[in-house]
């Protein structure tokens, strides 16, 4: 592991000094345990306060895998179905329709969609919502009737129609926020206090949260903007600490120490230190295709908070019930059947069920897909694999 810990220090050092990051944090594990972990650069630009291994982040959509599995442990217990119309659990589910166009006026105009939402639906992005960020149509719908963002955490923001019917297409939106609020409902408790019971402190991830306590606060690092003339700076954003619902699509923090206990109980089985909170079932499914025909594809940019971003552009892509699935290997050393996502300020996680590897990355950047820190990341990931040539 020596030669991986001086590839990957070299690699991160370099890409602060270059200015291709401005702080980041990247850890490794196989099933046993940690097999790297590094931290360099500042946390906040200027701040002279080092990024560190127990800094907290914004994760963004690596939410999205906590709470889909929250939504497949209630799926276990019998409170949810994975096929039932959505409906049935939360009936504003059966009141959204598909938007078709814009009349004269510039108001939306819709139909009722060819099939129920299922829950199945939700988790594999395939049930038709989309993200005003990588969708045009969506502003618009937000424009005519003062819709807000969903990183404001109100309740009419998740009010924008779909743009195709459930089960056609893979299209990444709020899905996962009204999966939390499935979650939610059946539990009768709020989606942290869920996840906190179930995740959280079986897998010790102490550190996980979508309210920043004082001791997070402490360790926070800041979110930076990349500008037009290359270089980064301070950029002000949080998540409202006090919102109308626990954002389940991209609302916590975390640590990538956090983090990495969830990757490794994913590679252990749904077990981890003794700690078991998905059977091992389960976690097969969570390797597996779960929409059927439909592959991700290539998300455009429709604000400059994003760029366009694709994970692998010409490899298959599917989701299972948590992840994005490869269906090829990749150039970093993956092979097919691994699983990855990734968060809008730039950190990725990848899981390796085959090989029994897996890891964890941050920086703090907009626009996601930022091509310093994706590259980055990216050759992390080949320092992982390569080291265990």
């Amino acid at each position: 592991m020596m030669e991986l810990k001086q590839r990957a220090d070299q690699l991160l050092a370099g890409a602060v000094a270059t200015g291709a990051v401005p702080g980041v944090i990247a850890m490794a594990c196989d099933r046993d345990g940690t097999l790297y972990e590094g931290a360099f650069g500042e946390r906040t630009l200027g701040s002279g306060k080092p990024m560190t291994l127990d800094t907290v982040v914004w994760i963004a959509s690596m939410t999205k895998a906590l709470t889909s599995i929250a939504a497949v442990q209630q799926v276990e217990r019998g409170l949810l179905d994975l096929d039932a119309p959505a409906a049935r659990v939360l009936p504003a589910l059966g009141e959204v329709k598909v938007l078709t166009g814009f009349d004269a006026s510039g108001n939306p105009t819709v139909r009722p969609p060819k099939r129920p939402i299922t829950l199945r639906h939700l988790l594999t992005h395939s049930a038709g919502f989309s993200y005003e960020i990588w969708n045009t149509d969506i502003q618009k719908v937000q424009a005519a009737h003062g819709i807000p963002g969903i990183t404001e955490c109100k309740r009419k923001s998740l009010t924008t129609p779909l743009i195709a019917d459930p089960g056609e297409r893979w299209e990444y939106g709020i899905n996962i926020d009204w999966a939390g609020l499935m979650v939610e409902q059946v539990t009768g408790k709020k989606l942290g206090a869920v996840l906190r019971e179930n995740l959280f402190e079986p897998l010790a991830m102490t550190h996980t949260a979508f309210r920043i306590t004082g001791a997070m606060r402490e360790r926070l690092a800041g979110i930076h903007l990349r500008g037009p003339d290359g270089k980064l700076a301070p950029f002000e954003f949080e998540i409202p600490q006090e919102p109308e619902f626990e954002m389940g699509g991209g609302g916590l923090y975390s640590t990538m120490g956090d983090y990495l206990r969830f990757v490794r109980m994913i590679l252990n089985h749904g077990q981890l230190d003794g700690e078991r909170v998905l059977k091992p079932e389960t976690v097969v499914q969570l390797g597996l295709n779960h929409m059927g025909n439909c592959r991700v594809t290539s998300l455009t940019a429709a604000i400059p908070l994003t760029n366009d971003a694709e994970f692998f552009p010409g490899t298959r892509k599917t989701w299972s019930l948590a992840f994005q699935v490869n269906l090829d290997p990749v150039f970093t050393g993956r092979p097919a059947g691994g699983l990855m996502w990734a968060g809008l300020a730039n950190s990725f996680y990848w899981i390796d069920p085959l090989n029994g590897l897996g890891g964890v990355y941050a920086t703090q950047i907009f626009p996601f897909a930022d091509a310093g820190s994706v590259e980055t990341y990216y050759s992390f990931e080949s320092a992982v694999y390569g080291s265990r040539r």
